[in-house]
């Protein structure tokens, strides 16, 4: 698969201290690499997470929601080749297999064990080959973070990761974060897998708030095809090992500069999958002001974001204002055309519902020329803000999805 123009080199990211990464091939597909990932955690981890809202969940969703109320986890296994998303009682089954052959493995709980799937819809899971790779896991060396995200990814062009650090009652702790992600994406929640470990001890319940609040600003912010997927999960997994004292509520010394890095990390994550969008050329932000609110802003952000002629419009460099006008317009949302601008990059291209006399089109040109794109909307109405991000739509997404099973 071709590599996206548009992507990051993987960083190099330190281990997290309480975190063990093993990668194995369940050879759920006929594919020469790793597709099943097995992360062990020590015990007194806590767990977070944010799962898709979507009405079809896979059995995976709805196993870590269940699992999530308990705060608590010793392991993650995620597969890679196969969603086992809509497989009724036989998907069930395969979670609870999964779950159980970890456990067993580590001598804990089956539901302090997380399980993801990414994949193709419809196909149940194959539980032999799924317990043959749990236990495979349970027997190689450790792995890196890169072959993680190598072994998570589906679609994805290139592998994805970041870290942060953040001073938490006088002790460095480390975030890191391995995320796949190309298509299918237009979160409620999250994005497709995404996975923070951190050193920090944090109580779940704060850690819950702290990632609800990173997803808001984030994950939930960025869109490359309108679609929200069956399996979209993000865990986040607190082990402890820095040392500081466990982080209770917004008041507890370094609750702050915990959620600053937390918020920075998930930011890095949500973008990478963005520059990943299936045929992707342009990363495009889209910043509306002046809304009712911010909630009405965002819903407005992403009707711009989903539109397929304002996505094919930069895809083509055109600057088609007029599109994001119908955009607006449609998004369902208070807005008044005699109000309404509109800039690309730094050029007001309209301004009160009208195009600015004389406005020069050849800087506008030549920042659609570019690979970052910048939209910006004042509707004129309060001060409501939202930022979104999304991508622009090629001939290459057509060519991935219409051979996606083939």
């Amino acid at each position: 698969m071709t590599r996206s123009p548009l992507a990051q080199p993987f960083p190099d990211m330190p281990a997290v201290a309480g975190v063990t990464v093993r990668t194995a091939r369940a050879r759920y597909k006929e594919w020469d690499r790793a597709d099943l990932t097995f992360v062990t955690l020590d015990e007194g981890t806590t767990v977070a997470g944010v799962l898709t809202q979507s009405r079809c969940p896979s059995p995976e969703v709805e196993w870590c929601r269940a699992a999530l109320t308990l705060g608590r986890a010793r392991a993650l296994v995620v597969n890679a080749g196969n969603s086992n998303a809509f497989t009724g009682h036989r998907g069930r089954a395969a979670v609870e297999a999964i779950a159980a052959r970890a456990a067993g493995g580590l001598g804990c709980l089956p539901s302090d064990v997380f399980v993801a799937s990414t994949g193709v819809i419809g196909v149940p899971l194959p539980i032999d080959k799924a317990e043959a790779g749990v236990d495979a896991a349970l027997t190689v060396p450790p792995a890196s973070w890169l072959d993680m995200a190598e072994a998570i990814g589906t679609t994805d062009t290139f592998p994805k990761g970041a870290m942060t650090r953040a001073v938490v009652d006088g002790r460095t702790v480390t975030l890191v974060g391995v995320i796949k992600g190309s298509g299918m994406i237009a979160p409620d929640m999250a994005t497709m897998l995404g996975f923070v470990f951190t050193d920090a001890a944090c109580e779940p319940e704060f850690l819950q708030r702290a990632l609800t609040g990173a997803n808001a600003r984030s994950f939930s912010c960025i869109t490359v095809d309108g679609d929200t997927s069956t399996s979209d999960t993000v865990l986040a997994f607190a082990t402890g090992a820095a040392g500081n004292s466990a982080l209770v509520d917004e008041d507890s010394p370094g609750a702050d500069a915990f959620r600053a890095a937390l918020d920075d990390l998930c930011r890095q994550l949500a973008l990478l999958v963005v520059r990943d969008g299936e045929g992707a050329a342009k990363l495009i932000e889209i910043q509306v002001t002046g809304a009712e609110s911010d909630r009405s802003a965002h819903r407005v952000a992403l009707s711009i974001a989903n539109s397929p002629l304002v996505k094919t419009a930069v895809a083509g460099e055109d600057a088609n204002w007029g599109r994001v006008v119908m955009a607006v317009g449609k998004a369902g949302e208070p807005a008044e055309r005699d109000r309404l601008s509109i800039r690309f990059g730094d050029t007001q291209v309209a301004r009160e519902g009208l195009a600015v006399e004389g406005y020069d089109e050849a800087p506008v040109a030549a920042h659609l020329k570019g690979d970052e794109i910048e939209i910006g909307v004042d509707l004129g109405l309060g001060e409501g803000a939202a930022t979104v991000w999304t991508c622009d739509l090629t001939h290459g997404y057509i060519s991935i999805n219409a051979d996606y099973r083939s």
